[in-house]
């Protein structure tokens, strides 16, 4: 057994799996289809993946298409994990889309934004604020329907205990939170080093199922995604969530992508649970899961939020669709909850789209990102692959 089986979806040998590689030989990216224990290139027949979801037919071209250059899979799963960028290995299973991420669509993650709020950033203060909150609404706020005359009463009780928060308006009103999360071509992927500011003393990460949305707003298909976020900076201020998300390495896409096909459908997505394991050089762990089932809004209602007649994205995005996991287990002390430290090894997996695994650095200490658009563009142009077709 090799270790491309810790990746791969359980169901491997029924999905129709798309990854992206870097080929040192052509100094680039390729679009190319797993099929067996090999991954085939297709950039000859798709040269961006954005071009790929546009098709009409994009499952029969990752199984039929004939193709270039193949790799062992194996291999390549060990040069990535390996840190071989010399070598042939996985990039992050998406090119041109913009990435976008939802927030706040699990009444968790409600309760916790709420908490950062409310404690200015403070970890120390969390406890007690979530306590309250509590003895105000409950343990959960599952069922109730954003938008709806329930979620409207919830909310007046919450302001009517001075609980007051922006958050509660894109948790419980009608429009989600929609914001861009990581520049086009920005995303890290499998095995490549995730960070977090230095100085941030309160950052966890966010696994979330990842939607692959083309330039029509269909969804072709789902991956893992880490929504690296600093919860002392988002807690400060909600204007501070550039900062707070959008990072150096802080977006992390994974490890491949799982298009839409007659195993693997939008009722699949909506029943995804997604597992959490973060293990640290101090011998900490923790542990957590995300179920797709107790989302509070369609991921349908999702993207049709994002793109439409009001916004178009000629590319496609691949949209993060939140988490319910919020980790309050402390680490350095009592009350002071969870944080990220240095080497963490972040695991997120999920049976029917595999594993993503990054280790924790700081940003100013992870590769710095200097293949963008030009640069990508000039490579497939150099390439011959800017035709048209």
């Amino acid at each position: 057994m090799d270790g491309s089986t810790d990746v791969l979806p359980e169901d491997a040998d029924r999905a129709t799996l798309v990854a992206r590689v870097f080929d040192p030989e052509v100094g680039g990216p390729c679009v190319a289809a797993v099929r067996g224990s090999d991954v085939v290139d297709l950039t000859e027949r798709v040269p961006t993946v954005a071009d790929l979801l546009d098709e009409t037919d994009p499952v029969a071209i990752v199984r039929h298409a004939p193709g270039g250059q193949r790799w062992p899979l194996a291999e390549l799963v060990e040069h990535t994990l390996a840190g071989r960028t010399d070598r042939p290995h996985l990039l992050a299973p998406c090119d041109l889309q913009v990435i976008r991420a939802c927030g706040v669509t699990f009444s968790s993650s409600l309760l916790e934004r709420v908490i950062e709020e409310q404690a200015r950033g403070n970890p120390a203060l969390a406890a007690g604020i979530r306590q309250r909150l509590v003895d105000v609404v409950g343990e959960s706020l599952r069922g109730v329907r954003p938008g709806s005359p329930e979620a409207a009463r919830v909310k007046e009780l919450l302001v009517a205990e001075g609980l007051w928060s922006q958050y509660l308006e894109v948790g419980l009103g009608p429009d989600p939170e929609v914001f861009t999360k990581a520049p086009v071509l920005a995303s890290v992927g499998l095995g490549a080093p995730i960070g977090v500011r230095r100085g941030s003393t309160w950052n966890n990460p966010e696994p979330e199922v990842v939607l692959a949305v083309n330039a029509a707003g269909a969804v072709r298909g789902a991956t893992l995604g880490n929504d690296v976020n600093l919860r002392d900076v988002e807690g400060r201020s909600a204007l501070l969530l550039p900062m707070a998300k959008d990072n150096n390495a802080s977006c992390a896409i994974g490890p491949l992508l799982r298009l839409r096909d007659d195993t693997f459908g939008l009722a699949d997505i909506r029943q995804l649970t997604v597992s959490l394991t973060v293990t640290g050089r101090d011998g900490f762990v923790l542990t957590g899961s995300s179920s797709m089932r107790e989302i509070s809004r369609d991921p349908l209602d999702l993207v049709a939020h994002t793109v439409g007649a009001d916004h178009q994205y000629p590319d496609g995005i691949f949209l993060f669709t939140g988490t319910l996991f919020a980790p309050t287990q402390d680490r350095d002390g009592a009350g002071e909850g969870f944080t990220h430290h240095e080497g963490d090894v972040v695991r997120i997996s999920s049976p029917r789209l595999g594993t993503l695994q990054n280790e924790v650095t700081f940003c100013d200490q992870a590769p710095p990102w200097t293949t963008g658009l030009r640069a990508f563009m000039r490579n497939l142009a150099a390439r011959g692959l800017l035709r048209e077709r």
